[in-house]
């Protein structure tokens, strides 16, 4: 990013005086006028980061968990995504998504929109680091895509399984059963909508309009059962 940096111009007038025989004969040169004022210092605090995100293959050895022999999708077409998100901390940060190699461009659009705007994600790193456990990241807050599982309460595979889905700020945005319940303690205050808190999602807000913009479902509009994180293309 470029950065504004100081300058300090500093001007000064010169007037010479020609010198003669004597004070009352001298010949004085016309004066130059007086002096202009330095320019004052320009100081620009610098800003955050502009968005960036880098779109890489990812490898096996990179899924030790989340993929196995057997998933609806081969490694080859799953992409590793590293792009900025801006924290509950309010600062920014870079984290990780893997992604069906089809949809990369619809991610980085949509986040790209999320970072401009401050909206808040608590963390987003790959769900290996919970060694595939969706409940371990979902109790930790995680934001994820890719995992090579089924579909809660199903035994079909889950749109995650096809690198088409994400969860987004789980405790904020937990999955609500039809009787309003919820599976993980540290979300039970949020199941209400409409709610107004950090880094949750709210029908017809800007979030769900940024995925719809792109082809994405959104799990909130499902009837019954309500998955408030959940934004999928496909359905599911």
């Amino acid at each position: 990013m470029k950065r504004a940096s100081a300058l300090v111009v500093a001007l000064a007038a010169v007037s010479c005086t020609a010198q003669g025989p004597t004070a009352s004969s001298a010949t004085q040169e016309p004066s130059a006028g007086p002096s202009a004022p330095p320019e004052p210092t320009v100081s620009q605090t610098p800003g955050p980061p502009d968005f960036a995100a880098k779109v890489t293959p990812v490898t096996r050895a990179q899924l030790p968990y989340s993929w196995r022999p057997g998933c609806p999708v081969p490694v080859g077409d799953l992409r590793l995504i590293r792009m900025s998100y801006w924290g509950f901390d309010d600062k920014p940060h870079v984290g990780e998504l893997v992604v069906r190699k089809t949809v990369t461009d619809d991610i980085v659009t949509v986040f790209r929109k999320l970072y401009d705007w401050r909206w808040p994600i608590y963390k987003m790193e790959l769900v290996d680091a919970y060694k595939g456990d969706d409940f371990d990241s979902i109790d930790a807050n995680n934001t994820s895509a890719f995992n090579c599982r089924a579909a809660t309460g199903s035994s079909n595979w889950s749109r995650h399984a096809y690198g088409q889905a994400i969860d987004i700020n789980p405790r904020e945005n937990p999955y609500v059963t039809a009787s309003g319940s919820t599976a993980h303690q540290n979300a039970k205050k949020y199941t209400k909508r409409p709610l107004d808190a950090k880094g949750v999602i709210n029908p017809g807000d800007k979030v769900v309009k940024a995925f719809q913009s792109v082809g994405w479902e959104w799990g909130g509009y499902w009837s019954g059962t309500k998955d408030y994180q959940h934004f999928s293309k496909g359905g599911g």
